[in-house]
């Protein structure tokens, strides 16, 4: 798995934009979004059925979310968060493709999010409250405190990013020392394996069958994965010695598709919530309730 920054594929003459692996899977993403946007929302009907009914309880479930979190007032932030959430969660799942890269494994990308999401803050601050009380939110009684709240509006953004982007940077980066590693054990396995050439193969190949036949008397679960192993080496014994195994890393079948459904599938979808949840938070800190506002 590659870890290195995203690679650049070419730059527009004339205008020096550079077209790299995000750009390219950041407009996958939203072409693969707008068109299924499109097609789930043609031809409505009076009487959902089919997957109407599953868009229908997917929207109403995020607008439920949207008002828990933020108020019944802030409702109309529904679109904003679903895109987050949706942009993030397929920007991450994207990158187990093995042709793309992740969208959010690129500091631009949730960068460019949380700078957003932050600017509508400060936007709507000033709108509800006006310059003069969004700036009095960083004064405080004392004086040293200032700066402080300075800081921590600035830090918003920063943290935003770096929280989502640093996550999947992470798993990646765990990820591929696990692939390096059991390449490495591989190696070790199948230089061990291959001392006891074609006869130690045949052996172990019919203690398995042995012990396999012998757990229909004595059913049991050690006896079985014993079996199960001997017949695992026995066969790369023999692989091995006939010179086809060398170059398979063994190890690396299977265990990785395991780390994979963590680390790309669920950890990206945690991202996506929490990344989504905080802009929430930030978002109805400055939309409070009109009454609010008032007073």
């Amino acid at each position: 798995m590659n870890v290195n920054g995203p690679q650049i594929y070419f730059t527009i003459p004339g205008i020096g934009i550079t077209i790299t692996q995000t750009a390219v899977s950041s407009f996958l993403v939203m072409l693969i979004l707008c068109t299924v946007g499109i097609l789930l929302g043609r031809n409505l009907q009076k009487r959902p059925t089919g997957p109407q009914v599953l868009t229908e309880k997917a929207v109403c479930a995020l607008r439920q979310l949207v008002s828990d979190a933020m108020g019944a007032h802030n409702v109309h932030w529904t679109p904003y968060i679903g895109s987050l959430f949706l942009s993030s969660l397929l920007g991450s799942l994207i990158g187990m493709t093995g042709f793309f890269r992740s969208t959010t494994s690129d500091l631009s990308t949730t960068a460019t999010w949380a700078l957003m999401t932050s600017v509508l803050c400060w936007y709507h601050s000033i709108r509800n409250f006006g310059l003069g009380g969004w700036l009095k939110g960083f004064t405080d009684p004392i004086a040293i405190m200032t700066p402080m709240n300075v800081i921590s509006e600035l830090a918003q953004p920063v943290s935003l990013a770096f929280r989502h982007f640093g996550n999947v940077v992470g798993g990646s980066v765990i990820t591929a020392m696990i692939y390096w590693a059991l390449a490495g054990a591989s190696t070790a396995i199948l230089s061990l394996v291959g001392l006891g050439g074609v006869i130690g193969g045949i052996v172990l190949l019919a203690l398995g069958v042995f012990l396999l036949f012998r757990r229909k008397t004595h059913p049991s679960k050690a006896m079985l994965v014993l079996a199960v192993v001997c017949l695992g080496v026995g066969v790369a014994s023999v692989l091995d010695a006939t010179g086809i195994l060398p170059d398979i890393p063994i190890l690396q079948v299977g265990l990785p598709a395991v780390l994979s459904l963590y680390f790309d599938l669920f950890s990206g979808l945690i991202q996506a919530f929490v990344f989504s949840l905080l802009s929430m938070i930030y978002i109805s800190n400055a939309c409070p309730a009109p009454e609010e506002v008032a007073a």
